[in-house]
This record gives C-alpha cells, structure tokens and sequence, in this order.
C-alpha cells in the first residue's frame, strides 16, 4: 500500500512559504506554551503543532501492547501528517464518558496530545485498541496495513459529525475513478463513477512476469483488459455473452494518495504467498509522465496537481503467517526521515528506506507528499 499527499484544493496551499519550518515550529511551541496555561474545558483541543514527531524535533514511539505493529505504524502515518491532524483537532467531544471511550477519533486526538505533550520516548496506544475491540474490531492478531488502514479510516469518517470535516477527510485521502466496459461485438459501452481509498497495483503482469518498477506496477493496473473465454460478460444489445473490454481510467487523486503494493496474492496451491522481489520506488513520482491521455480522465488543471514527493513506508518483514510492520516516515517540517519500529524510533538515511525495496521478507507501504510547484 502506497500513501501520497496531493494538491491542498485551495489557491493559497500553492504559494512558497515566507518562513522556515524551524521558525514555524518555534511559533508553534509558543503557541503551545501560551495554550497550557488555560484551564482545560470540555471542548479543550490540543496545541495546534503540525505533527507527532514535530514538537522539540522529538518523535516519539508507540508501545506494542500485543501484535500491534500493524495498528502502531498506521498510527505513526496517520499522525505526522499534518494535514491529517489539522482536521482531527476540529472534532467535537463528545459529551459523556462512555461515548469518548468509543470514539475512535477523539482517542486519536487523545493520543496525539499524550504523544505531543509527554516526555516519555514512547506512549502506549491502549485507549484507543480497547476503542476498536468495541466496534468489534479484532485486535492481538496478524493484520494485513491495508485491510487494517481501511478499517480506520471507514471509523474515522463515520465517527466525524461535522459534514465538513468528512468531506475535508475525504479530500484528503479518496481516489476517483472512472470504470469502463465496452462490447467488443457492438461497442455499446457502459460507465461507472468510483472512489478508492487506495490503488491496489500489481506487481505482476498478465504473464505472471514480474514487474519492474513502482511507474509499471501503475501502468499496469490502468492498462484496458480484454475478457474473453470464461470471464465474458453478458451484453444487453447483442443478447448473449459477449468478449468485452475493461479498463479503469482515473479522474482524481486526493491531496494524501495511497498505493497498495499487491505482495500477497495466491498460488497454484491456492495457498497465499508473499511476492518478495525487488521494487524500487523514486522520492518523485508525476502521474502525468507514467500514464497515457487515455488513461486519464481529468482536466488539465486537475492533472497539473498530480506531483508527489515520498511521504511515508509501511515495511512488513515475514511471511503470510506472522510478521512484523515498521514505519519509515518523512517529517513534513524537518524534511528528515524517521523509523518508527513501535516504541523505539531513531532518525535514518535515504539509504535506510530504500532497504523497503523489497528482498526475501519485505513487503512494504509507501506515501507520498504533493511537489508544489512555485
């Protein structure tokens, strides 16, 4: 799975920054300090600083409470970005006790206050797992970071009751597409509008050949399918099953983009196994040079936006059966690159996360930060 960060949607996102982030950062501690000598109401918000990891240049960790490295590193991701964070501290609180308890975003905001706030190198994310194990959330068990990234964001979205964060959230992180299936007999064509919280692109081509690059896992996944044989449809014009067409042609992408890397799929066993080859992946990425006119279905100034810098990646080391998630996360104020591994995090290189790449246990996530242009 693959996170990006895209254009803001509003004119002033796209113009230079007239102060560093270390002098932003300092305002923002002062901030913080001028807000902590306020007493704390019901509708008390944490400081406004940009992300987890961003307060005094110190990240902190999350404890791993019982097979939650998963949730920990999803958390982390979550929790650096910053335009994330910008809407979970407009939630309302919620007014009494029980219903805090099982409001997922107010423990993350919860969270996010003890992770900022504290001194401690690490915090334990107890609160909110007992919050999840009440929407029947099953957790102490192996999670795949897409099945369990997905599981989040629905809570999110449908715990949020201000319309307008929801659709702030949505903006942030949903894909639109648009799919295609047309009759090969008599071109009659039908169209359906989708969204997508992430792309799942395969790392294998239709001749289970093994991909090369992230830009052809992309390629890919847009490229039109011919279904013929077993898997033709039945076309309404022709009155019979028909070989058709299908293709998915993408008509937006959110400011915060997710790619699923497809590491997991079944053999000839019907057994599912890890895909562990290697998949380098560019600090840059431009959806405008990786796709073709026809797979694209937005407007000119829609596509300018489509430019991204590598934001975060989700590694898994093992195998199908049991492993471990780490977090390799880009501050978006300190441009410097972080390892979250649960509660122990220490600052790394680009060299470090290109490890992600993949060998014989990695199976990785990866998000990426809009390029603005000046």
């Amino acid at each position: 799975m693959l996170l990006m960060s895209h254009r803001g949607g509003h004119q002033e996102s796209k113009k230079k920054l007239e102060i560093s982030p270390s002098e932003t950062m300092k305002a923002e501690e002062e901030n913080y300090k001028e807000e902590a000598k306020e007493p704390k109401s019901e509708d008390w918000r944490p400081p406004s600083v940009f992300g987890a990891a961003d307060l005094k240049n110190r990240a902190v960790g999350l404890y791993n409470i019982g097979q939650t490295c998963c949730l920990n590193s999803l958390l982390q991701v979550f929790l650096m970005n910053i335009h994330f964070t910008k809407i979970l501290r407009r939630i309302s609180v919620p007014v009494c006790a029980t219903q805090k308890k099982k409001n997922v975003p107010y423990q993350m905001l919860l969270l996010l206050e003890k992770m900022q706030c504290g001194k401690q190198k690490a915090v334990s994310p107890r609160e909110l797992v007992l919050c999840l194990e009440a929407h029947r959330v099953t957790m102490f068990v192996q999670y795949d970071a897409a099945q369990l990234f997905l599981t989040l964001w629905n809570l999110l979205k449908k715990q949020m009751k201000n319309p307008e964060l929801v659709e702030k959230l949505s903006d942030l992180y949903t894909i639109s597409v648009q799919e295609h299936l047309a009759c090969q007999i008599c071109s009659s064509e039908t169209k359906r509008n989708s969204s997508m919280l992430s792309l799942p692109v395969p790392l294998l081509d239709s001749d289970s050949s093994m991909l090369k690059t992230l830009e052809k896992c992309l390629q890919c996944f847009f490229r039109p399918e011919e279904l013929t044989g077993h898997n033709m449809c039945f076309c309404e014009h022709c009155g019979k099953k028909t070989p058709f067409q299908q293709s998915v042609k993408l008509v937006h992408l959110p400011q915060t983009l997710t790619i699923h890397l497809k590491r997991f799929c079944f053999g000839r066993s019907a057994y599912i196994h890890k895909i562990s080859n290697c998949l380098p992946f560019p600090q840059d990425l431009d959806f405008n040079a990786v796709l073709t006119e026809q797979q694209c279905q937005a407007y000119d100034n829609e596509k300018a936006a489509w430019r991204y810098e590598l934001f975060a990646v989700v590694a898994h080391s093992g195998t199908t059966s049991y492993g471990h998630y780490c977090a390799y996360i880009r501050s978006l104020t300190e441009c410097k690159w972080y390892c979250f591994n649960d509660s122990f995090v220490e600052q790394v290189s680009w060299d470090d996360v290109k490890s992600t790449y993949g060998h014989s246990d990695l199976y990785w996530v990866a998000a990426y930060k809009t390029v603005w242009e000046t």
